[in-house]
């Protein structure tokens, strides 16, 4: 409602200022006068309007923080309430008691959980250090195999002999010629257990036998 009749003197204040400039157009000073005077006036009422209005806007913002008060007086009411009935039920000579039961429950459960965790049967009748002793045992025969092992990986390989090389044409000695005619030495018969590679190292050291013969 404000903001229109402020709107509407703006528009009013505007015509005078128009009128007062025709007027003083047609040299009529006189009118032109008149016409800045209501001008003036409107001013004057547009000015107490927005007083007004910024006062209303004031008030509003005050309404609207008393109504936030009351609202958080209101839950901070309850909430004492609440807690004051709270307290009125609860007891603490109950509270103490309930603790205390649990306390003497969670014992029990305990002792629960000991008793079905101890060994029953041949299981129970093991000893444990004798167990102890047969781990550590094994333990060192692991450790004692590891070392071996790694002794055995650090030793130097061991140097294998050269292979003598055959002799050459130029540097072997003349082997004398096989007789023509000669028979060829005879084949023993084979032995068990002797492979064919030891027949045949046999039968070349009977071949040289009759050659240096």
């Amino acid at each position: 409602m404000l903001e229109k009749r402020e709107a509407l003197l703006h528009k009013k204040m505007a015509a005078e200022l128009e009128k007062a400039k025709d007027f003083n157009r047609a040299k009529n000073k006189r009118a032109a006068l008149q016409c800045l005077k209501k001008k003036k006036l409107y001013e004057q009422q547009i000015e107490q309007l927005q007083n007004q209005q910024l006062k209303l806007e004031e008030q509003v913002i005050t309404l609207e923080g008393s109504k936030t008060t009351a609202e958080t007086f209101t839950a901070l009411k309850s909430g004492a309430g609440a807690m004051k009935q709270i307290h009125k039920e609860t007891n603490i000579d109950e509270v103490d008691k309930v603790m205390d039961d649990i306390n003497e429950q969670t014992e029990k459960m305990r002792q629960v959980q000991e008793a079905l965790g101890q060994p029953v049967g041949y299981a129970a009748d093991l000893d444990e250090d004798e167990l102890e002793e047969e781990l550590a045992a094994l333990e060192a025969e692991d450790l004692e195999d590891e070392l071996d092992l790694e002794a055995e990986l650090a030793a130097p390989a061991p140097k294998v002999a050269a292979r003598p090389q055959p002799a050459t044409a130029a540097s072997a000695p003349a082997m004398p010629s096989a007789p023509v005619g000669r028979a060829p030495a005879p084949k023993l018969p084979s032995v068990p257990g002797k492979s064919s590679e030891d027949e045949e190292l046999e039968a070349l050291q009977r071949e040289m036998e009759l050659l240096g013969a």
